[in-house]
C-alpha cells in the first residue's frame, strides 16, 4: 500500500519507566494472547504423535522454544508495523507506539529471541523442529509482515501459513519427521485462520482503512467476505475429518470434530445470512464468529489430545 515500514511513527510522550513497566512492555511485544492459541495446538499434537503421554521434558522444551520463537516473530512484527499500530485505535497503546520500548530495542529483542529459540529447539528438541521454527519466523516476518500485509487483501490467508507451523513443530518434536497427519492438522489451521480473523477485521474496518491495510473486509463487500468464510470453513472441516482415517482416531476425536465442525459452520452461515439481510453492528455481531472460532479450535485440539487415551 506504499507505506514506508522503516519510518518511525510519532510516538506519545514516553511513559514513566520502571523495571516492572519495561518488563511488561517486552512481554507485550511477544503478544502472549496470540501465543496461547499457538500452544493450544502444539501440545495436543504432541499427544497424538506420541499416542499417549510424551516426555514431560520434551513438552516443556518444545513449549518454551515455541514461545520464544513466536515471541521473537511477534516483536519483529511490532517493530515493522509500528506506523500501522500508531494509526489504529486497537493497537495505539503497544509499547513501541507509546515510547515505552524504543524501536531499536524492540528490533534487538525480536532478533535475539528468534536466534535463541532456534538454538534452543535445535539443542533441546531436534534439528527438524528448529528448522520449522526458523521457517515460521521467516514466513511471518518477511512473507506476511513485509510483503503481503500492505499489498493484498489475501494477506491473512497466505500470511497465516506461519501460524500453522506449531502443529508441525509439535509433531516433529515427538517423531523427528512431518507426516500426512501433521499436514492435515496444518491445513485445519490454514483454513481456520480466515474465518477466525476476518470477523475481527470487520469490527475494526475503520482502523485498517485509516492505516492503509487492505484486509478483505476493507476492500470487498461483506457478502464476498461471508462467502469466502463459508468456503474456508468447509475446507477446514474436511481437513479435520481426514485425520480420522489417517490416525484411526476413536470416537472422542471423530465425534468431536464432526459436532464442532457443524457448530462452527452454523455460526458462519448464520453470519452470512445476517449479512444478506443487511444487518450491521451488534445485529451482525462479527465478534460472535471470532470468539466462536477460538472455542472451536480449543475444543477440537482438546479432543485430539484426549483421543489416544480412549482409543488404546
Amino acid at each position: 500500500m506504499g507505506t514506508d515500514v522503516t519510518r518511525a511513527p510519532r510516538t506519545k510522550t514516553a511513559p514513566k519507566r520502571s523495571f516492572g513497566r519495561v518488563l511488561q512492555g517486552y512481554v507485550a511485544l511477544t503478544k502472549p494472547r496470540i501465543i496461547e492459541l499457538l500452544l493450544i495446538t502444539t501440545i495436543p499434537t504432541m499427544f497424538l504423535a506420541a499416542h499417549g503421554f510424551p516426555s514431560p521434558w520434551l513438552i516443556l522444551a518444545t513449549v518454551v522454544g515455541g514461545y520464544l520463537s513466536a515471541g521473537g516473530a511477534n516483536a519483529l512484527n511490532c517493530y515493522l508495523d509500528r506506523d500501522i499500530d500508531a494509526a489504529m485505535n486497537r493497537t495505539k497503546n503497544r509499547p513501541i507506539v507509546t515510547g515505552l520500548i524504543s524501536p531499536r530495542n524492540a528490533l534487538i529483542f525480536g532478533l535475539a529471541l528468534s536466534v535463541i529459540s532456534t538454538a534452543w529447539l535445535w539443542l533441546l528438541v531436534n534439528p527438524v523442529s528448529a528448522l520449522l521454527s526458523a521457517a515460521a519466523i521467516f514466513l511471518y516476518v518477511v512473507f506476511y509482515t513485509m510483503l503481503l500485509k500492505r499489498r493484498t487483501s489475501q494477506n491473512i490467508v497466505w500470511g497465516g501459513v506461519a501460524g500453522c507451523f506449531p502443529v508441525l513443530i509439535g509433531w516433529s518434536a515427538v517423531t523427528g519427521t512431518v507426516s500426512l497427519t501433521a499436514i492435515a492438522l496444518f491445513l485445519v489451521i490454514f483454513f481456520w485462520t480466515p474465518p477466525h480473523y476476518w470477523p475481527l477485521a470487520e469490527k475494526f474496518t475503520a482502523d485498517y482503512r485509516r492505516a492503509g491495510v487492505p484486509m478483505l473486509p476493507v476492500v470487498a463487500s461483506r457478502g464476498t467476505v461471508a462467502v469466502q468464510m463459508i468456503g474456508h470453513t468447509l475446507a477446514m472441516i474436511a481437513s479435520s475429518l481426514v485425520i480420522v482415517p489417517l490416525e484411526h482416531t476413536g470416537p472422542v476425536y471423530t465425534v468431536s470434530a464432526s459436532l464442532l465442525g457443524a457448530w462452527f459452520l452454523f455460526l458462519v452461515v448464520r453470519y452470512a445470512l445476517r449479512v444478506q439481510k443487511g444487518k450491521s453492528g451488534k445485529e451482525l455481531n462479527p465478534m460472535g464468529v471470532f470468539h466462536g472460532s477460538i472455542t472451536y479450535l480449543t475444543l477440537l485440539f482438546i479432543a485430539l489430545a484426549l483421543d489416544p487415551f480412549f482409543s488404546l
